[in-house]
């Protein structure tokens, strides 16, 4: 989890960064460099693109300098001054072997496999730092595995530490590599820091990043909350409904579920709590919502782009394929909510206490703009990072142009044209540079984290450990695809202690990937999109649940119980890719009626088990009602047609009994009501 400190921004008058315990000159070094970064990244993205060294280069480079000026040796604690004088030298390290990789990268180039000294201290200067930069913004769990996976490369029988392999498992040990061949692997060859992973946070995410930033620091966050509160609000839990629509459509843009959480939450938490959920369900149905961010296209946090780099398939398919299941997801979440207000009798909130939907267009329907424009080039195949580039210039240019509308009419009514224009002008720039910062720190841990996913990459390619893992899954699994899969989840669940969600999903997919595929058949796509979700689990399972002990600390519950709860809704996480794998037409395609019946068995098995698990539809269910619910439930994700139908029967018959159950308590109730 990020340590990042928070950093307030003056809305209105000066410009005045602030960060917990910095001295102004750190503070205003610090808002200079974020600017700078965001700047290179437009530059790079609409204007002059860079060649991929050149561009990665650069990018890690600024962003492990910004990482030194932003996080302290120790979250919350000032800087002495004899740490200060380690992170002047980090940071310069950090300038160093990216200036060094950038100004001699042709002479690099032509003595590739020949390096020389300088190549190799440069490589290590480059390697240690970043380890301390992803120790400070990302957390030790990280930093850990990015020196076990070093340390694994030199521990092979011909490497420096060879004693050390003695003590490996006989299916794990390799040849070894002295510490110049790792270096050299990691930082200048095709599959290391400046890998895939880095580049597709140097390009695509870091982009789209910026966008979600000046989207926030423009209004654009409320407005869709406040839209989702006059949709919904009026119905039977309809903050917590809010939640899931506000989550849905801010979710994918920002990122990254915990800052989705504590931006919605902060809203929807408080009225979840007011119109009587328990504040551990408030919290979890906050993080499963946000979480289910993270899989909504167009960015699903960095998840579209990196699956399109590593499957070959076009970023505009991988969204197509997957808005079904991101809504197969919030729609489960969604009927929960529901569920759960029914049961406990919950009403909706006065419409004297909920915005207008006309109101809410009316003051914000420009910010509907940049994203209709986001789509439509998607569509119409402009490069994704163009995309981007156009979509951050739209936001920019609309809310400029909104705000200095708005100030016209203000000045014409009080008279006062010019100094309400200079005002707005005023603002308007201290919100660009707000944007331009954001977008920047919003950026530093993911990036860092996709540097240190390229060092377990490197280290896998390096010592075939990605085959050795496959072996050893597919030994386990015995050919069976279902106990392949828990295995997947059990690994994505580990990994998710001290990974974020991006890296969990480069070093899994690299390590089970090919066992997926070629071993028990699963296309890559649906392998990639399958490990993917997974990854997601670490953000709402317990015992390590980050996005639930996000909410929770807004909702003032126990952390645990909150992400109990968060995991209870979260269950489509785990179900909706088993459908995937078994039923691979509704991501791949096929005959249309195959389509149509395969999307409506997820949806009436996914509602099913909604019903199953809280024991209510229409009305209370009985116990064996529920029991047998559930064995359908497992009937329909069986991969046999007999048996799908069996299964789709008996939920169909179920569900008519507990409607026929509600209708005849109606019955009842009127009849007692009228004597």
């Amino acid at each position: 989890m990020s340590q990042q400190s928070a950093i307030p921004f003056k809305t209105h008058g000066e410009w005045q960064p602030t960060l917990m315990g910095g001295p102004r000159p750190l503070v205003w070094l610090i808002a200079l460099m974020g600017i700078g970064l965001s700047l290179f990244q437009l530059y790079s993205a609409g204007i002059q693109p860079l060649g991929l060294f050149y561009q990665r280069g650069i990018h890690l480079m600024l962003v492990m300098m910004l990482c030194f000026l932003i996080f302290g040796p120790r979250p919350g604690k000032a800087r002495g001054k004899v740490m200060a004088v380690v992170d002047a030298g980090f940071f310069i390290a950090s300038a160093a072997s990216g200036l060094y990789l950038v100004w001699f990268l042709d002479d690099i180039m032509a003595r590739a496999g020949f390096w020389n000294q300088t190549d190799i201290v440069m490589a290590w200067v480059c390697t240690v730092t970043l380890l301390e930069a992803s120790r400070r913004a990302v957390g030790a769990g990280l930093t850990i595995i990015g020196i076990v996976a070093i340390l694994y490369a030199v521990i092979g029988s011909r490497g420096p530490l060879s004693e050390l392999g003695e003590w490996m498992p006989g299916i794990l040990g390799h040849r070894g590599y002295s510490f110049d061949r790792v270096g050299a692997q990691l930082f200048l060859g095709q599959e290391g820091i400046y890998g895939l992973p880095l580049g597709v946070a140097a390009t695509f995410v870091f982009i789209f990043v910026l966008f979600g930033a000046m989207l926030e620091v423009t209004g654009a966050g409320r407005f869709f909350i406040d839209l989702a509160f006059a949709a919904t609000g009026r119905q039977r839990g309809g903050p917590a409904k809010a939640a899931v629509l506000a989550s849905a459509s801010m979710g994918s843009i920002s990122g990254s579920s915990i800052a989705n959480v504590v931006t919605t939450g902060a809203f929807t938490i408080p009225l979840m709590k007011k119109l009587g959920y328990r504040p551990a369900q408030a919290g979890g149905i906050e993080a499963a919502a946000s979480t289910g961010g993270q899989i909504m296209p167009p960015l699903m946090g960095a998840g579209a782009f990196l699956i399109a780099e590593y499957t070959r398939v076009p970023y505009l398919e991988i969204v197509k394929v997957s808005v079904f299941p991101a809504l197969l997801y919030f729609a489960t979440v969604y009927l929960l909510v529901h569920i759960i207000a029914i049961k406990q009798g919950m009403k909706g909130l006065p419409s004297s206490e909920l915005p207008k939907v006309r109101d809410v267009m009316a003051t914000g329907w420009f910010f509907l703009l940049p994203i209709i424009m986001l789509v439509y080039l998607l569509v119409t195949g402009v490069s994704p990072m163009r995309v981007g580039f156009y979509a951050v210039m739209g936001i920019i240019v609309i809310a400029g142009v909104n705000g200095l509308f708005v100030a016209y009419r203000q000045g014409k009514a009080d008279n006062q044209l010019a100094a309400s224009l200079k005002n707005a002008i005023r603002a308007g720039c201290i919100k660009l540079m707000q944007g331009l910062d954001l977008g920047a720190r919003n950026a530093v841990s993911v990036s860092i984290a996709c540097a240190i996913a390229g060092i377990v990459v490197a280290v896998v390619g390096l010592t075939g450990l990605g085959l050795k893992f496959s072996s050893m899954m597919i030994a386990f699994a015995d050919g069976n695809i279902l106990l392949a899969i828990l295995l997947v989840i059990i690994a994505s669940l580990i990994l998710g202690l001290g990974l974020p969600v991006t890296a969990s999903y480069i070093v899994l997919i690299v390590l089970v990937g090919p066992a997926l595929t070629n071993e028990f058949g699963i296309p890559l796509l649906i392998a990639h999109l399958m490990v993917f979700w997974y990854s997601q689990d670490s953000n709402v399972t317990p015992p390590v649940a980050l996005a639930a002990y996000a909410a929770a600390a807004i909702a003032g519950s126990k952390t645990m119980e909150t992400s109990v709860q968060a995991w209870k809704f979260a269950k489509g996480l785990y179900l909706i890719p088993l459908f995937m794998v078994f039923n691979p037409s509704i991501i791949l395609g096929g005959p249309l009626p195959l389509v149509l019946w395969n999307g409506f068995m997820a949806i009436l098995a996914l509602a099913a088990f909604a019903a199953a698990l809280e024991g209510f539809l229409f009305t209370y269910m009985k116990a064996w009602m529920r029991i047998v619910l559930t064995g359908a439930v497992i009937c329909v994700f069986y991969p046999d047609l007999l048996v799908e139908v069996a299964g789709a029967g008996t939920i169909l018959v179920l569900l008519a009994i507990n409607l026929y159950q509600h209708l005849s308590n109606e019955r009842a109730t009127a009849v007692a009501s009228n004597r």
